[in-house]
């Protein structure tokens, strides 16, 4: 049985303010049935997905949990917005993927920050920020000392200590996220179709980061 189905759908009636009876009588099933569906009693059948895709605007990509973009868009590199940072990856298909990624994660920061300013909590903010910023330095020890010729007396904190202080920093940040109270309001609640309204260009990316981060976590549970 498909694990994410029951969740989305569930969280499509939601977001239209459907009841559970509402949503049943729009999708022509009886409310116990749909009852069962939202909680991944029973699995639907192919009408009944499309009646749902239908019903909400979404596609069964998305219903199904295969991708987070609703309109179930496929990134592609060249689609992304670029950077001010030159590279050149001709020839290296290690190279082209490192380029897709690096689209992937800047366009998805973009969003990020600009979700951030919107919610108007300066707690949170700065918890975040402070959270990406080691995730940075964290990643650019990895790829410094990933050779193993680069000198790293240039760093004050030991290399055999870099990663547990990063995790524990990052732990304390998403901490202080979390304790974050609503200092401010957003003007508008975050949602996948407010995102793809408000961003473009940009939400594919952050969808797909989205989609290929909780693929990859699942294999933990």
């Amino acid at each position: 049985m498909n694990k994410d189905f029951p969740r989305v759908i569930k969280l499509l009636r939601r977001e239209r303010g459907f009841t559970q009876k509402e949503a049943a009588d729009r999708l022509g099933v009886a409310q116990a049935l749909l009852s069962h569906y939202e909680n991944g009693k029973r699995e639907c059948g192919l009408d009944f997905l499309v009646s749902v895709a239908d019903l909400y605007g979404v596609s069964v990509d998305y219903i199904l949990g295969r991708t987070n973009s609703r309109t179930g868009t496929v990134v592609a590199s060249e689609e992304l917005p670029e950077s001010t940072v030159s590279e050149s990856y001709e020839g290296s298909l290690a190279g082209a993927g490192t380029l897709l990624r690096k689209k992937l994660i800047t366009n998805s920061i973009e969003i990020i920050f600009s979700l951030l300013m919107k919610t108007k909590n300066s707690k949170l903010a700065k918890a975040a920020g402070s959270y990406l910023v080691t995730a940075v330095y964290r990643v650019y020890r990895m790829v410094y000392s990933a050779g193993g010729q680069n000198d790293e007396d240039g760093f004050s904190v030991p290399a055999e200590d870099v990663s547990g202080l990063c995790l524990a920093k990052m732990s304390m940040d998403d901490m202080r996220s979390r304790a974050a109270k609503a200092e401010g309001t957003a003007d508008e609640q975050i949602t996948a179709s407010r995102i793809e309204q408000d961003y473009p260009k940009q939400s594919a990316a952050l969808f797909s980061v989205v989609t290929n981060a909780e693929r990859e976590l699942r294999k933990f549970l």
